[in-house]
């Protein structure tokens, strides 16, 4: 029992022992690095959070009215924060999506026609005390008790330190590339990805004429023409032969006028019948619609014009080890060939020789052959009588 006590004192002494105040000055306190779930600030340019910001990966809770327009656009989860600074109040809703077409297709879906341009993020735009920009794949949504000159400025500073996608995550949608930008209404863009975004964003068509159970995306833009506004729609379908169908479809409908089933939204019931046209270009369907005359809606619809360009995707470059695992293989397979060229022309050559040994006939190996180096001596050279030899020369002297 003593000698358990021994042993056992110094173990029980090191887990009982307690740093001294001096080794508690000197200890060393590791800052872990926010977590990239922390999209809002609990404090910034003297606003401070009310609570710590609140991560909601339920669409209903974030926005229960446009729930199925979230899901079209791929969101992945919100942050609520509220916030307080000399009396006055601030609601910040940030909506982080997949990739930066979701954010720009939900910040098109929120932001309505003719509210001002702002210069926060990517793109901003502002309704009386209501901010609303985006950048990345996030949306943030911004409410003041009251604005003031400097409250773009604010939300600047929450705009630069949004994270930015890489890859595939931060291409826009392709789409948008086909809308003309001569007399473009820039503020008047949408971007749909599924018939909610698409009715919500005040589509043209009916989303079930629009196809987007096939792949469809939409964008709808009005453009300043001189005679007046006219409504730009373009639909692109993954291929050039779906593109077709829902042409011909379009243009029935279109055709049928009030006796069209579903029956016309307001937005074709409000445009001049005759400037309604259809034109397809490659996966491009386009719809021009609107108030302006016939010809300007035209020359509209005809600078839609659909290119297949070919992209060349980086490779991925090998690392080092992949670099020496192909040149040991590469030496590996210049031995393998050596010795198989050894192994042929030794084949070839050997057997090439005992051809010409057996055509002489000989054995095919000299190793049987009994050959050795003698002397053609005859015995009558060997025993004639040898002759003097005069040798010419100075005579000895003496």
């Amino acid at each position: 029992m003593v000698l358990a006590a021994i042993a056992g004192g110094p173990f029980v002494w090191a887990q009982t022992v307690q740093p001294s105040a001096a080794e508690k000055k000197t200890a060393t306190t590791l800052t872990l690095p926010p977590s990239p779930i922390a999209v809002l600030p609990e404090s910034f340019d003297g606003w401070t959070a009310t609570d710590p910001p609140k991560t909601v990966n339920d669409a209903a809770t974030l926005d229960p009215a446009n729930v199925p327009a979230l899901k079209e656009y791929g969101l992945d989860f919100g942050v609520v924060a509220n916030y307080k600074r000399e009396g006055e109040t601030l609601a910040i809703h940030a909506l982080r999506f997949d990739d930066e077409s979701g954010a720009y297709g939900a910040y098109s879906y929120y932001r309505q026609n003719g509210w001002p341009k702002e210069s926060i993020g990517t793109g901003a735009a502002s309704d009386k005390n209501r901010v609303l920009f985006w950048r990345g794949n996030t949306v943030v949504d911004a409410t003041f008790s009251h604005v003031e000159p400097m409250s773009a400025g604010e939300l600047r500073e929450i705009a630069d330190k949004l994270p930015v996608p890489g890859g595939n995550k931060s291409i826009a949608p392709p789409v948008l590339s086909y809308m003309p930008q001569d007399n473009l209404q820039k503020q008047t863009t949408h971007y749909a990805l599924g018939p909610a975004g698409y009715v919500g964003a005040g589509g043209v068509l009916p989303p079930g004429l629009v196809r987007f159970d096939l792949g469809a995306e939409t964008a709808t833009a009005n453009y300043s023409l001189t005679s007046g506004i006219a409504t730009l729609t373009v639909i692109e379908y993954p291929t050039p032969q779906i593109a077709q169908a829902q042409e011909s479809a379009i243009r029935a409908y279109i055709k049928a006028g009030s006796a069209a089933q579903p029956a016309w939204p307001k937005p074709l019931t409000d445009s001049d019948t005759a400037s309604l046209e259809v034109r397809r270009s490659g996966v491009l369907v386009a719809l021009v619609s609107g108030d302006a005359i016939p010809d300007e809606s035209h020359r509209l619809i005809e600078t839609v014009h659909f290119e297949a360009n070919l992209t060349s995707m980086g490779q991925p470059q090998p690392s080092d080890v992949q670099k020496t695992a192909k040149l040991l293989m590469g030496i590996a397979g210049i031995v393998i060939v050596g010795s198989m060229t050894a192994i042929l022309l030794g084949f070839f050559l050997g057997g090439g020789r005992a051809m010409y040994r057996m055509a002489r006939g000989r054995p095919i190996s000299s190793v049987y052959d009994e050959e050795f180096i003698h002397l053609d001596l005859r015995e009558d050279i060997v025993k004639a009588p040898q002759k003097p030899v005069a040798i010419r020369g100075p005579r000895p002297p003496g």
